[in-house]
């Protein structure tokens, strides 16, 4: 087994730098629990000297009970001229309060004469001093050469000599930074190997972005070239594309390189949970098409690959999606064999017969051709499945409905919808008014079934979704509706598709009803 690597997150710094991400700080203590169950080493809060919210988590955190991870506060040296005694931003760090610090000096002459605007040999006290008096006051100091790479290529010589500053006046870490995500991986690795080479025992981190797409690539090249700290963030989050993502990076250290991490490999067993709770105190969408964690990282679609699976699971997965807490999942559409129906009637627990999910597939193949997609609405699927058993009697079935949209005077826009159904051997006939067409048949539709079926009232809309498929006929065009609906413990998606909106809407309406009640405990 190679070496143990810590793992630095700075979710909560650099990733809230990304377009459309602002944490409160109740959020930031939320995301710092998740982090430290899972068990990353270090866990960087934010930058006090910058915004009060910073400042009053540092504040907040230190009375967590915090089981691995060490709280970093970050900021830069002190400015030109000063002191760091002196320096409003180190006093900051400082008055944070936390275990580790960490600090962003300059490595590109490029910064140091035009960003700085003062001399290279400033530069280096800056570097020195601001280490030195951190160090005395007893904190772990993690130094961050910013650009370091950019600096190394412009002049490899003073790019080296301002770790050493950092590293002779106690820095515990000296991290190599690619800040502008530009460097590629062979690149990486040979620099990462002269830092190492000109710093013989130096604990060295590796801090990427991911402009290049090379943000995971890099971080792994640097930590085989010596690197045995990797900083990054879940989720990639970050300014402009992004930083490393550490949700990439753990299993591919873990299960790919045999490189420790986390403090219990079990661990690695939370990290799709991870990384879509982070997204959601984010307020973002999950990613379903990050690798490891995302929903279709193991989703199967191609006939081929589905008979193959069917199987043996093995042979189109490169690791059992369990080690991250992931599942297999199989898609069914218009590409798809009979093993991708029959694997989707096995997981909702139907015994079909070959000749079934032949029919069931023919009638998917045709429905997608009108603008059905199946992929997102598993649940529609579930419901073909369903229907196709020979003694399946459907909960309800539709006589008529009638929609109506008005503007009444002094009431403004109204709709009304009126549906029949046969229920239970009883004809229900309900009315009912709603703030579109859509709602209004939903309303009326629960009224028709709720003295039978009373369950459906546990039942929400929680989303509804419209998508134009041929926008050239304008007003004619085929419009595809998907809608969840939401149980205590469960949410589910169907799906309708035609030239009427109103009608795609009823049909996946019924699919989602129907589900709930015959398939939802």
């Amino acid at each position: 087994m190679s070496q143990p690597v810590c793992i630095y997150d700075t979710t909560l710094r650099d990733g809230t730098q990304r377009e459309g991400i602002s944490l409160s700080l109740q959020d930031k203590i939320k995301i710092t629990r998740i982090l430290d169950d899972l068990g990353v080493a270090y866990i960087e809060g934010g930058w006090p000297g910058s915004n009060p919210k910073d400042a009053a988590y540092f504040q907040a955190v230190k009375e967590m009970p915090l089981k691995h991870a060490r709280i970093s506060a970050f900021g830069a040296t002190c400015r030109v001229g000063a002191r760091p005694e002196e320096d409003d931003n180190i006093k900051a760090l400082v008055d944070s309060e936390t275990p580790v610090v960490t600090v962003v000096g300059k490595s590109w002459l490029l910064h140091v004469y035009e960003v700085l605007r003062t001399t290279p040999e400033e530069n280096l006290r800056l570097i020195g001093e601001s280490v030195a008096y951190l160090k005395s006051l007893g904190r772990e100091v993690v130094y961050d050469a910013e650009h370091f790479f950019d600096g190394f290529k412009a002049d490899s010589e003073y790019a080296l000599t301002t770790l050493k500053a950092a590293v002779q006046n106690g820095a515990d870490w000296v991290t190599i930074c690619d800040t502008n995500g530009g460097t590629m991986y062979w690149e990486m690795e040979q620099i990462t190997c002269e830092v190492a080479r000109a710093l013989p025992g130096v604990k060295i981190g590796i801090h990427t972005h991911n402009d290049g797409e090379l943000g995971v690539a890099n971080s792994l090249a640097a930590v085989r070239s010596g690197a045995t700290m990797v900083q990054g963030t879940i989720n990639g989050y970050g300014e402009r594309v992004g930083n490393a993502n550490l949700v990439s990076i753990i299993p591919d250290l873990m299960l790919k390189m045999n490189v420790p991490c986390l403090p219990d490999a079990e661990n690695l067993k939370h990290l799709t949970y991870v990384a879509r709770a982070v997204a959601e105190i984010a307020n973002l969408p999950p990613d379903s098409h990050l690798p490891y964690v995302g929903k279709s990282a193991f989703a199967h679609k191609g006939g081929i690959h589905v008979a193959a699976i069917r199987r043996n699971v093995n042979s189109y997965q490169h690791i059992d999606p369990e080690l991250v807490g992931n599942e297999m999942r199989v898609l069914v559409s218009d590409l798809s064999g009979r093993g991708n129906v029959m694997s989707k009637a096995e997981q909702f627990g139907m015994d079909v017969s070959n000749e079934a999910a032949r029919q069931v597939l023919e009638e998917i193949k045709r429905l997608e051709n009108q603008g059905y997609v199946f992929e997102g609405a598993e649940e529609s699927v579930a419901m073909m499945l369903k229907r196709a058993q020979p003694d399946y009697k459907a909960p309800f079935e539709l006589i008529d409905f009638l929609v109506m949209v008005e503007n009444r005077r002094g009431r403004g826009m109204l709709a009304e919808a009126t549906v029949k159904l046969a229920v239970a051997d009883q004809v229900m006939h309900t009315a009912a008014e709603g703030n579109g067409p859509v709602n209004a048949l939903d309303i009326a539709l629960r009224k028709a079934l709720a003295p039978v079926y009373p369950r459906i009232n546990e039942f929400t809309l929680a989303d509804y979704k419209v998508r134009i498929l041929d926008g050239h006929n304008g007003s004619a065009a085929i419009t595809r509706v998907m809608i969840d609906t939401q149980s205590e413990n469960r949410r589910w998606t169907t799906v309708g598709a035609g030239p009427n909106i109103i009608e795609s809407s009823w049909r996946a309406l019924i699919d989602s009803i129907e589900f709930g009640i015959t398939m939802v405990e």
